[in-house]
């Protein structure tokens, strides 16, 4: 009867536990959530110049998981919807890139790409800016949050 009721006790203090822990986390995950979308600001090598093209290249393996795909989307409509006169000019080009396919081995190695990655590329003077965009990663659970990102980045820099 009592090892009965120390496994009750202890399940009840594990769930404790892991509710205090689960109401932490998720708080700390709509702060970081808040805290991207407010982070918009552009480094100091995006506010000197504007660009003459910007880059935008979703690298990816050959087998794709949802968040891929889904970033995927997100980064077309967002470029889609409001940079569409870019993108006909080709001052915007957004293009996804398989990186296990032999003919993208040279442009995954110029970026430095492995499995998924999310790249924007000024071009300034002629010259490649490439960074890599993790924080829109973060966004992925916000769609339009994402979308906003992303735009504001591109829009920083042309």
């Amino acid at each position: 009867m009592k090892k009965n009721l120390n496994k009750i006790l202890y399940g009840i203090i594990l769930l404790v536990a892991m509710f205090f822990i689960w109401t932490i986390y998720s708080d700390n995950y709509s702060a970081t959530n808040q805290s991207v979308k407010e982070n918009l600001e552009v480094s100091e090598n995006q506010n000197s110049k504007p660009a003459e093209k910007v880059q935008v290249f979703l690298f990816h393996s050959t087998n794709r998981c949802s968040s891929c795909i889904t970033a995927g989307k997100y980064a077309l409509e967002a470029i889609e919807q409001n940079f569409s006169e870019e993108l006909k000019s080709g001052k915007i080009e957004f293009r996804e890139i398989n990186i296990d396919l032999p003919e993208n081995k040279e442009i995954a190695n110029k970026f430095k790409a492995s499995g998924t990655s999310l790249f924007i590329n000024p071009i300034i003077d002629g010259q490649d800016n490439i960074q890599e965009e993790v924080q829109a990663w973060r966004l992925l659970s916000d769609k339009q949050g994402f979308i906003d990102y992303l735009s504001n980045k591109i829009k920083a820099l042309i």
